[in-house]
């Protein structure tokens, strides 16, 4: 999540386009990038309102990365320094020591001009980023981690699939986890509307994909269901009346809402989900949208624990693993974020 795409938005008459990773080594298993796997050495900074580092949180749940990846939490209401640690107790992250993720970007690239985003990992005895390249990180997570995962980890990536998978996650991104960005941010008409009818005509596709499987590759979770996990759990609160995606509601649309509270109930999912911090920031960081800053207090996130029936379908979630085990005691999402 990028500050000029996710703090308050530069209006002018160009079309919404979002920032490229500038920051894109990778932490592999050979080390290849300078950066080897290894238990502890890194730090994951995340906001639980953006939907792109709350892929990174799903995928390192399942895999069980939390020893081996240990996890900071930044405020979901940014300042002018963008993403800051606002909430440890004296406002500095406890291990990296810094107020601000820009200066773990400083530290790497002194002067980077870009915008601070996340989710971001960070190098913890130099203090430097690593990388922010959200397309990557959780595959990574997935196939270079390995030798990290828990025991009964699923494979979110598996070599059979993969060209289904990243057949069916372009798509998912470009039509709706960035088409409702597209839409939100128009400052014109005709670009709206492009957006708008590109999101729905996702929303359709994936409808009648889903209408007679449980998940969207094989009959396991993968990739792909983290990455349209992430945009489903936002979409009524906020991107239906925040961002104008407002043809259907998601609990309006019966596949999409069974399979979206599938996920939301499987370990993993809905336990990383924070709904007053996702509410706080779209609603008081994007001042160019909502000036009033004032956040809704619906919808009613009840719901997401009724009964979806998607098991008819069949399907194995962990395929020949297990769930993951109970939330970290110091990653549990407080009571005014969960149903």
């Amino acid at each position: 999540m990028s500050a000029p795409a996710e703090g308050n938005q530069a209006y002018g008459k160009k079309p919404f386009k979002r920032s490229t990773s500038h920051f894109a080594d990778r932490i592999t298993a050979d080390g290849r990038d300078g950066w080897p796997v290894e238990a502890g050495r890194y730090r994951l900074v995340v906001s639980r309102a953006c939907p792109w580092a709350s892929r990174a949180l799903v995928a390192r749940r399942l895999l069980g990365l939390e020893s081996a990846l240990p996890l900071a939490v930044v405020d979901p209401i940014q300042d002018d320094r963008s993403w800051r640690f606002t909430l440890a107790p004296d406002g500095r992250d406890p291990v990296l020591g810094i107020r601000f993720l820009a200066e773990a970007y400083d530290a790497r690239e002194t002067g980077y001009p870009g915008g601070v985003s996340v989710p971001a990992i960070v190098d913890v005895p130099s203090g430097k980023l690593v990388t922010n390249d959200y397309q990557r990180i959780t595959l990574d997570l997935a196939t270079e981690w390995t030798a990290l995962h828990r025991p009964g980890a699923p494979d979110l990536y598996p070599e059979p699939l993969r060209a289904e998978i990243d057949e069916v996650m372009e798509g998912v991104f470009r039509d709706l986890n960035n088409g409702v960005y597209r839409a939100g941010f128009a400052t014109g008409q005709s670009d709206y509307e492009d957006a708008y009818r590109a999101v729905f005509h996702r929303f359709d596709l994936l409808s009648e994909r889903l209408a007679d499987r449980r998940y969207l590759v094989g009959d396991t979770l993968t990739e792909a269901d983290i990455r349209l996990f992430t945009t489903l759990v936002r979409f009524d609160a906020v991107y239906h009346g925040h961002f104008k995606c407002n043809r259907d509601k998601l609990t309006e649309n019966p596949v999409l809402w069974a399979y979206a509270r599938d996920l939301y109930q499987t370990p993993g999912f809905g336990d990383t989900v924070d709904f007053d911090h996702i509410k706080r920031h779209y609603y008081q960081v994007h001042t160019g949208i909502n000036p009033t800053g004032v956040v809704p207090l619906g919808p009613d996130p009840a719901g997401w624990l009724t009964a979806h029936h998607r098991e008819r379908l069949g399907g194995r979630p962990f395929g020949d693993g297990t769930p993951p085990g109970p939330v970290e005691p110091d990653e549990r999402i407080p009571p005014a974020g969960r149903p």
